[in-house]
């Protein structure tokens, strides 16, 4: 096992070089110039060509590229250039935000997704199964800005049930600790901003995980119907044993395998989706701190934050990788 993982982390490395070339060659052919964003008008050919040399942008690409890989391995992630303040100091400040949404949007589509794949695989061919499949089907099909739009006009502005922006009342004094304000405000004894801060998470998550849900949910159908027609799993039912014995002990112990795996590569589209679903609900995290940079023409930020989600990524690969041996006993890494 450990030679797997390290063999794994060896094999991430040329991805990771790669994917920072064409990250820093995209970066380079995007519209917008550094000087207008950081002297704006206050800039001169002068001021800019200073600028240029001060940053060192007037050197050759292939010297740009060598100077950021090596500032990127030392852990040097770069500035903003509208602010100049250092990107990992502001990433920590906005992650733990965007970890707050993803993880309650994790657990909202395997909650939801899971029990219903497992309902339809129960009914297969049935009517229960066709509605499950439709509304999967029209989940995976909705995009995420759509949805949160309509759960804002339906939920926050007709029926007045749940907040639509930002993560906690404004009105509320409450001084977070981690960031993570369910977190914060459980272990301050503040029940009445935890209940808060949950009614704020519940629309943003039921966006952003709508489409995890609809695909778990499909995965989950198709992974319980080609388990229980296994012939190990028909003689355990004619051995006499409990329905709910087979169920969790042969069908969902093999089913879980192509689960893990859905549920592992959904992380990163959470976090790709959480862009846009930060947006809409003014959510105070990575997503909308990364749309305002491109709307600035800040792409060191835009730069660093995707290599950031790319490395956390591989690294929920290759822990949902190493997971399989736990779920599956036969699977072993030599």
């Amino acid at each position: 096992m450990g030679r797997y993982i390290v063999r794994r982390l060896i094999a991430a490395i040329p991805v990771l070089i790669g994917l920072s070339i064409l990250l820093f060659a995209y970066i380079r052919i995007l519209p917008g110039d550094p000087c207008v964003a950081i002297l704006g008008q206050h800039r001169t050919p002068a001021a800019c060509a200073a600028l240029r040399e001060h940053l060192g942008l007037d050197l050759p690409l292939w010297q740009q590229y060598i100077s950021y890989l090596l500032k990127t391995l030392s852990g040097d992630l770069g500035s903003s250039v509208v602010n100049s303040q250092p990107f990992l100091g502001e990433f920590l400040t906005r992650f733990p935000g965007t970890i707050e949404l993803t993880a309650g949007a994790l657990i909202f589509s395997i909650g939801v997704g899971i029990p219903l794949g497992r309902l339809a695989a129960r009914k297969v061919g049935g009517w229960v199964d066709g509605l499950i499949t439709g509304v999967s089907l029209f989940g995976v099909s909705i995009p995420v800005f759509v949805l949160g739009l309509a759960l804002v006009v339906i939920f926050g502005v007709i029926l007045g049930w749940l907040p639509t922006q930002g993560r906690i009342d404004a009105r509320a004094r409450f001084d977070a600790t981690s960031g993570i304000l369910l977190i914060d405000t459980l272990f301050a004894g503040r029940l009445d901003l935890f209940v808060d801060v949950v009614r704020h998470l519940v629309l943003p998550s039921i966006a952003l995980g709508s489409i995890p849900l609809a695909i778990i949910a499909r995965i989950t159908r198709a992974s319980v119907i080609e388990v229980a027609n296994e012939d190990y799993v028909r003689t355990a039912r004619s051995k006499g044993l409990k329905e709910k014995t087979v169920d969790n002990r042969h069908v969902m112990r093999n089913a879980w395998l192509p689960v893990t795996t859905v549920v592992g590569l959904q992380i990163g589209g959470l976090l790709g989706g959480a862009v846009l679903t930060e947006t809409v609900f003014v959510w105070n995290g990575v997503g909308r701190w990364v749309v305002d940079a491109i709307q600035n023409h800040d792409y060191p930020i835009v730069q660093s934050t995707i290599l950031v989600f790319a490395v956390i990524f591989l690294i929920v690969n290759l822990i949902v990788d190493v997971g399989y041996a736990l779920l599956n006993p036969k699977i072993r890494y030599q």
